[in-house]
């Protein structure tokens, strides 16, 4: 069911300068202060491209788009990328440490293309919800540079691991890309596995997009509004399989901003009148009740110097993140679906003492902790055609943007 196409990527020259110099995570996880840092690293950071500048005078003919594309074909006229001369696929490996318990890890996965498909003829699975923003942000950008800078991350399903020994294969020789981000994970990128077979052994698989919604709703829309142009029916994609021991899912947290005065007792009164409260003294507890609460819905809340453990007196085996927007934010706070999609009263965050340190000085008033979801729950939820809601989950790490373009001609 899955179409997988090799192509022919630009990849940044030597010209270009180190690599390190001109990849950067994808254009969401972009702080305006990381903005700053790729800018200052050189005059080719792809973020130019992806997450360029905005400025005072822009007009329709000069703004963050038009420049964005005028920088790739000006790179591209200039040698500092090229276009491969020959289609294939690329092992794409990421070496990391899994944030707070230092394992290290290994993520193997393959960048291809693959077919824009509707969800409608049940290839393409989706798992959370998007937001309105980002989708005409990304297709804005989208309609000037006709390119894909960054893959959407992709899960298949093979438990056997086939195709991960293939791409292991390809792995023994010296890989064609290797820089180290700013978390400290390294990304090896090698040309080519066997194309033909990888192409044949994912023939059958369903497809569940990990991180990626907005951009692959995006190619969704630029599909149809170009039903007649080569090429835009298919999309960059990073493909792992949901089986490998080298994926991990990290909880994003939920703050909460902009509430009336008073907020506190409100919401802990209407907490109390679904959920068991009770204060814990340190994270620790927290942690504890979640590894002893098999089956159990526990969600932590902090607020102000306070933390509480808020356990569903009802639900069992829900996920968490579906109790907190449905029971927590619309029926407590009064944060609804529309709120959420536009962002309003609503950040997210990675990190429980982040989460916290947000709360502590100041920077939120309410901070709601959750414990990750698992593979397995994802899979179940996007399969069954059930979504979740924004930012359930946070694949860690991330995959690097720069590291192949696909242009369409």
């Amino acid at each position: 069911m899955a179409q997988i196409y090799p192509f022919q990527p630009f990849r940044y020259t030597g010209q270009a300068g180190p690599l390190e110099n001109l990849v950067t995570q994808p254009y969401d996880k972009i702080s305006p202060a990381m903005q700053s840092r790729y800018l200052s690293l050189s005059p080719h950071n792809l973020v130019r491209v992806i997450l360029g500048e905005r400025r005072a005078g822009d007009s329709e003919s000069d703004n963050v788009y038009t420049r964005a594309a005028r920088y790739l074909d000006d790179w591209i006229a200039r040698g500092v990328l090229a276009r491969d001369n020959h289609p294939g696929i690329f092992p794409y490996f990421q070496e990391f440490t899994v944030p707070d318990t230092g394992e290290r890890l290994v993520r193997k996965g393959f960048i291809a293309l693959g077919a824009v498909e509707d969800y409608s003829a049940g290839v393409v699975h989706r798992h959370e919800q998007t937001l309105s923003g980002p989708k005409k942000d990304r297709l804005e950008l989208l309609r000037h540079t006709r390119a894909h800078c960054g893959q959407l991350f992709m899960l298949y399903s093979d438990p056997d691991g086939a195709i991960d020994a293939l791409l292991d294969e390809a792995a023994a020789l010296a890989p064609v890309a290797e820089v180290t981000d700013e978390y400290g994970a390294v990304h090896r990128v090698w040309r080519t596995a066997d194309a033909a077979r990888v192409g044949q052994l994912m023939a059958d698989k369903k497809l569940l997009i990990a991180d990626g919604h907005h951009r692959y709703e995006t190619a969704l829309a630029f599909r149809h509004e170009n039903a007649g142009l080569p090429g835009a029916d298919r999309v960059m994609m990073t493909f792992v399989n949901m089986h490998s021991p080298g994926l991990r899912i990290l909880a994003t947290h939920r703050l909460a901003i902009g509430l009336a005065e008073g907020f506190a007792d409100r919401f802990l009164r209407a907490a109390a009148a679904g959920f068991l409260v009770e204060e814990i003294s340190s994270l620790d507890g927290l942690k504890r009740a979640w590894d002893e609460g098999e089956g159990r819905t526990i969600i932590g809340a902090a607020v102000g110097n306070r933390l509480f453990l808020l356990e569903d007196r009802h639900a069992r085996g829900e996920l968490d993140v579906r109790v907190l927007h449905q029971r927590v934010l619309a029926q407590a706070l009064g944060i609804g679906e529309e709120a959420v999609r536009d962002e309003k009263h609503l950040r997210y965050i990675r990190g429980l003492d982040a989460a916290v340190q947000e709360v502590r000085k100041g920077a939120a008033q309410i901070a709601f902790l959750l414990k990750p979801v698992s593979v397995e729950q994802v899979a179940a939820t996007s399969f069954a055609g059930g979504v979740m809601p924004q930012k359930s989950t946070d694949f860690y790490p991330k995959l690097l943007s720069g590291l192949t373009i696909y242009k369409l001609r």
